[in-house]
């Protein structure tokens, strides 16, 4: 007889439970150990073995804890018999047959998200979640910065590297929780209540994952299922707002917007060069409080202003004063990968935006440029790239392009801006990015920006977009004479 787990949480007895992990990844890895730890029968499957002496002792660990590990080719053809529960890695899409085959059998199927959510103690720390196409992490970073500046014990967790489960389950207690939520999570979670949270912008990215724009937006859109406090939305962005509107909210929770504009009541924005709260102070009809001005951020370029907007209207719904917000967003830089400067050599500017994943983050990025050799492609998930090309075929000098999807993003060059010269350059031997960098530079004149912005994710030729921009960098080091 199969049990009931609904009702499992914190202090409950998990023995007796039977669970099956899907994905050894690092949010596998955070569930199996945790659900071993409460006392469940624990399978794991992958269909990759582990690649790396970190995952190789993470399995050693588990198989010596009593878990059963079923990794490589063929693991994932069955679903075990007699299982209570599926905790799914957030990359599984839904039409995956095993977590279809769960599904039909009436097995709940949750994510490492859901499961942390349901087994927070009695004193646990509110969310504060962030999700978005663009943006998640640098804000939850950012969040997390003035949370810490305002003397908080706080933590970034989530789809920004530790996993909310370890967070969760960590014996030193935290005040709060600062969680990036990407779709895939957002998807696989049906319960989760945040105090606040917010949408950063909405543009088609997964829908090889979700099937639609719809349907990713939708997935999205759950962050904001039961807020308390304040659901925070993009103004510039309608999709975001419309999202609020569709959201089952706890009564009394406001919708609080952020705009590059001078703000409305009930929003934060920009007054010149100041972020003005016109949101969570007492007469916000006839005043505004000073956050912090773009001089206090690093690089306030304006998708970096509407990062930390969102940032601060969080940290506000949360009770933080206005001079923790400026202090915090002045002591944040920003994480590897993203508008990051390599080099300047010669009146060239080298650049790395490999976190540029999507078309639209790639288009920010190129707007943050006069002149660019664009390195772009990849893997494209299901994306097109007319509209990318249209917006910046004006900017660009050249493109050079990788992956197993440029030739859609050369077919949309050739249709939109068929005068910007393109060389493609195929995998093949060692040294990619050697002849990358080789290429770039033969187009790339003084004042120009040889942008890193691939529009693609990596996993076709690298094991994340921070190897890619690793090996990019490290090219460029070697052109150089830099190494």
């Amino acid at each position: 007889m199969t049990r009931d787990v609904a009702s499992l949480g914190h202090d409950a007895d998990w023995s007796g439970v039977r669970a099956l992990v899907t994905g050894f990844g690092v949010s596998g890895f955070a569930a199996a150990d945790t659900l071993q730890h409460l006392g469940a029968d624990v399978v794991v499957v992958d269909e990759r073995e582990p690649v790396d002496d970190r995952r190789r002792d993470e399995a050693t660990l588990l198989e010596t804890l009593g878990v059963d590990l079923r990794l490589g080719p063929g693991s994932t053809g069955a679903l075990p018999e007699g299982l209570d529960l599926v905790v799914t890695s957030p990359g599984w899409a839904p039409h995956v047959p095993l977590l279809q085959t769960a599904a039909a059998a009436g097995v709940p199927v949750w994510g490492e998200v859901e499961l942390a959510w349901r087994l927070r103690g009695p004193e646990a720390a509110p969310w504060l979640c962030v999700t978005g196409t663009n943006g998640k992490t640098t804000t939850v970073q950012m969040l997390d910065a003035i949370l810490r500046a305002a003397g908080l014990r706080s933590a970034a967790v989530g789809n920004v590297g530790r996993p909310v489960l370890e967070a969760v389950m960590d014996p030193e207690p935290l005040d709060v929780l600062a969680v990036e939520l990407s779709s895939y999570q957002l998807h696989w979670s049906s319960s989760v209540a945040a105090e606040s949270a917010a949408v950063l912008n909405i543009a088609p990215d997964h829908l090889d994952w979700h099937g639609s724009l719809d349907e990713y937006a939708g997935a999205k859109g759950r962050i904001y299922e039961n807020v308390r406090v304040a659901c925070v939305y993009n103004v510039a962005d309608p999709r975001t707002e419309a999202l609020v509107r569709e959201a089952d909210v706890v009564e009394g929770a406001r919708a609080i917007g952020f705009t590059l504009g001078v703000p409305a009541p009930g929003q934060v924005g920009l007054v010149d060069d100041v972020l003005a709260d016109r949101a969570f102070v007492e007469e916000r009809r006839d005043s505004a409080a000073e956050l912090a001005t773009l001089a206090d951020l690093g690089d306030p370029v304006p998708h970096q202003v509407e990062n930390a907007l969102a940032a601060a209207a969080l940290a506000r719904s949360h009770g933080v004063p206005p001079a923790a917000v400026r202090e915090g967003l002045r002591s944040f830089r920003t994480a590897p990968h993203r508008i990051a400067e390599v080099a300047t050599a010669d009146g060239v500017r080298w650049v790395d935006d490999s976190k540029a994943t999507n078309t639209h983050a790639a288009a920010a990025s190129l707007r943050g440029v006069d002149r660019a050799v664009w390195v772009a492609g990849g893997q494209a998930k299901g994306a097109t790239f007319d509209d990318l090309v249209r917006g910046a075929r004006d900017r660009l000098r050249a493109a050079v392009l990788i992956g197993v999807d440029r030739g859609l993003v050369a077919e949309a060059l050739r249709r939109h801006a068929p005068d910007v010269p393109v060389v493609e350059v195929p995998s093949g031997e060692d040294g990619l990015m050697d002849r990358v960098v080789e290429a770039a530079a033969g187009f790339a004149q003084p004042g120009d920006t040889v942008l890193l912005a691939p529009a693609c994710a990596s996993f076709d030729q690298f094991d994340s977009y921070g190897a890619r921009g690793d090996a990019f960098a490290a090219a460029v080091h070697r052109r150089l004479g830099r190494e």
